[in-house]
């Protein structure tokens, strides 16, 4: 399987999804668009990868390359191909399906627990999810359920922490099951002045503490991943 991501800063990278799609003989190459590369024409991948980021998905004046990530992400859903989003890649597919996406009522940073819905279990991908796990966050926007998607998952500070479309060829999960302790270390380098005090911000030290779930979280990514379907069009 030929798998691509988009990134859009230097410090939010694939982590683990690189790691398991390489354990796996798979192919990985990105268009780091925050660089002002372009992205490749679907018929150069199987799978996209849609990373997180610190601006919003509305953001297009301060970074207008978000207009031709948009129609990127189109085109890969029009040519059948397996989408997946997390943070801000999750909130462009909500938009790209026509879904609502906003300011959250609550910033949600640090390890949160998360719990999968009943129509989860519906969805090859979303299936993988246990019925409870800590995720880690790093989010101050929210989407809507896109029309006709699975919801699949919440938090108690998020109503929309996983969805699921096209049959589960294209799903997206605010959380993120990719970080590993160097990328989380990362983000409160750069995302320090997003850590004002809050009900749901833990600090620095909370979130680098001895115990938390990085490797919980990447078995239950490599469970999710392993589940995602082939792409309908230009297999390899």
């Amino acid at each position: 399987m030929r798998i691509h991501y988009f990134q859009h800063v230097p410090f939010e990278t694939p982590a683990r999804i690189a790691a398991w799609a390489r354990e796996r003989g798979h192919d990985v190459a990105g268009t780091h668009l925050y660089a002002g590369e372009k992205p490749p024409p679907p018929a150069s991948f199987d799978c996209l990868v849609v990373l997180g980021g610190p601006m919003s998905a509305h953001d297009e004046r301060a970074h207008p390359w978000l207009t031709r990530e948009k129609r990127a992400i189109e085109d890969a859903m029009a040519e059948g191909k397996t989408v997946v989003g997390i943070c801000l890649g999750a909130q462009l597919l909500a938009a790209v399906l026509g879904a609502r996406v906003y300011k959250s009522a609550h910033r949600e940073i640090g390890w949160f627990d998360v719990r999968a819905t009943d129509a989860a279990r519906t969805v090859a991908p979303l299936a993988a999810l246990p019925a409870r796990f800590a995720a880690f966050h790093w989010h101050g926007d929210t989407f809507d359920l896109p029309r006709g998607a699975v919801h699949g998952a919440a938090s108690e500070a998020c109503a929309q922490q996983a969805f699921a479309a096209e049959g589960g060829r294209v799903v997206a999960f605010q959380f993120h099951l990719e970080m590993t302790r160097e990328g989380a270390s990362a983000l409160i380098t750069h995302g320090a002045a997003d850590l004002a005090p809050g009900p749901w911000v833990q600090t620095p030290g909370e979130m680098l503490a001895q115990g938390v779930p990085f490797d919980e979280c990447h078995r239950v990514l490599d469970a999710v991943l392993g589940r995602l379907p082939q792409s309908a069009k230009g297999e390899r």
